[in-house]
């Protein structure tokens, strides 16, 4: 198991069908400790109670700085120790320039970027004083395209927003031996999409898409394993694409 004994942390992961979700799974099938953070706090418990006994779940609101560090003070009087951490909370919303409200703009900046400086800030210490730890950072194919299909351009801002921070934590925090990744994915079938892709919206999606078929949350998730894992001990200041080839650059 490439992950015996180690603690993770995984924001946004108490919807069903979300890639924080099969992360948390596949996360605790290879043996580590699974925390799940998410705003709805009675999900967080439920999702990690499906997991196992030995798993948990709190409330955190990655938008708010003290709940960030309330959430990293629970975790750490429950758990000890803290080894990953990603930052997978996010929300979307597919509107044009034009139509973009201060508090549109204000409310996806809030989850997408703040929270991952928010979260980041909150277990950096813990990481920092133990001189290990990895970090990996949920961005998206729409800040390296300029936009997706279920996005705006205020969500594509953020999700580049998001590709730089780690970039620049990655910078600064190598010295400490703490790695900073970021994972890019593309159209993800979660609940997200559901409902929102007809069968002809599909058909003219797959044909730029190399890969003949729409992305699992478990594609994702195996991103996830592999930047938390031993198998990318090297690695950081990276970006994983999980497109299926949608953008080849």
């Amino acid at each position: 198991m490439l992950l015996s004994g180690r603690v993770a942390v995984i924001s946004g992961a108490a919807s069903r069908r979300g890639i924080g979700r099969a992360t948390a799974g596949l996360f605790a099938t290879h043996g580590a400790r699974v925390v799940i953070l998410d705003l709805d706090a009675a999900g967080a418990t439920a999702a990690a109670a499906e997991l196992g006994p030995q798993h948990l779940g709190f409330g955190c609101d990655v938008t708010d700085r003290a709940s960030c560090a309330a959430a990293s003070e629970q975790v750490l009087a429950a758990c000890g120790h803290v080894d990953i951490l990603v930052n997978n909370a996010g929300i979307t919303q597919p509107v044009k320039l034009m139509d973009i409200t201060e508090a549109d703009w204000k409310r996806i900046m809030a989850v997408n970027l703040d929270g991952v400086l928010n979260l980041s800030q909150a277990f950096v210490p813990h990481m920092r004083a133990r001189r290990q730890g990895s970090i990996a950072c949920m961005s998206s194919v729409s800040a390296q395209r300029g936009g997706g299909i279920f996005g705006g351009p205020h969500y594509s801002a953020a999700k580049a927003g998001v590709l730089g921070l780690a970039k620049a934590m990655a910078r600064e925090l190598g010295p400490d031996n703490i790695r900073v990744n970021c994972v890019t994915p593309g159209l993800i079938q979660t609940d997200i999409t559901g409902g929102m892709l007809t069968n002809e919206m599909k058909t003219e999606i797959l044909k730029g898409i190399p890969l003949p078929r729409l992305g699992e949350a478990q594609d994702v998730a195996g991103a996830f394993l592999f930047l938390a894992s031993d198998l990318s001990s090297y690695i950081t200041g990276a970006v994983i694409d999980v497109n299926g080839g949608m953008l080849i650059h």
